[in-house]
């Protein structure tokens, strides 16, 4: 039933909670798992300054690639296939482009569960993607303590 599930991560272990769920999908139906992280552009800077700003996309696309291997390594040792991509934009927009493009069976996020106010004033990602996203999505509830120690 599914043969690529996508697993968009922001770097934060509330995102990573959902690598579990997407994992056991896999290892169900012989699927390859995407592991993959939308960058926000750099703001342009004065002609001096691009070098810089181009320098600063390049080694934060390495940075997220690094993280992505590292988060990859688990399911990984589990003997599951898995890609590691990212992409420049709008993180909602990203995901659901990259998902349409390549041919995604099945995205699995992490929601925090905020609703009301807070939904609409924190602007969830999941929630933009719930609503744009043309191939079943798996949510995956998951709980803020697991946080601890990051900011």
């Amino acid at each position: 039933m599914y043969k690529r599930i996508l697993v968009p991560l922001d770097g934060s272990k509330l995102a990573e909670q959902a690598l579990r769920h997407a994992a056991i999908q896999a290892g169900q139906f012989g699927a390859e798992i995407i592991l993959l992280m939308v960058l926000g552009p750099l703001p342009d800077q004065t002609m001096a300054g691009r070098r810089a700003v181009r320098h600063a996309e390049e080694a934060s696309a390495r940075l997220a690639l690094d993280y992505l291997e590292v988060a990859a390594a688990g399911p990984r040792e589990q003997g599951l296939p898995v890609q590691t991509e990212t992409v420049e934009g709008k993180p909602y927009l990203e995901i659901i482009r990259f998902a349409e493009e390549k041919g995604i069976d099945l995205i699995v996020m992490s929601t925090r569960g905020h609703s009301g106010l807070s939904r609409w004033l924190l602007g969830s990602v999941t929630d933009r993607v719930v609503r744009g996203a043309t191939v079943p999505l798996l949510l995956v509830q998951c709980q803020e303590d697991s946080e601890q120690g990051d900011n």
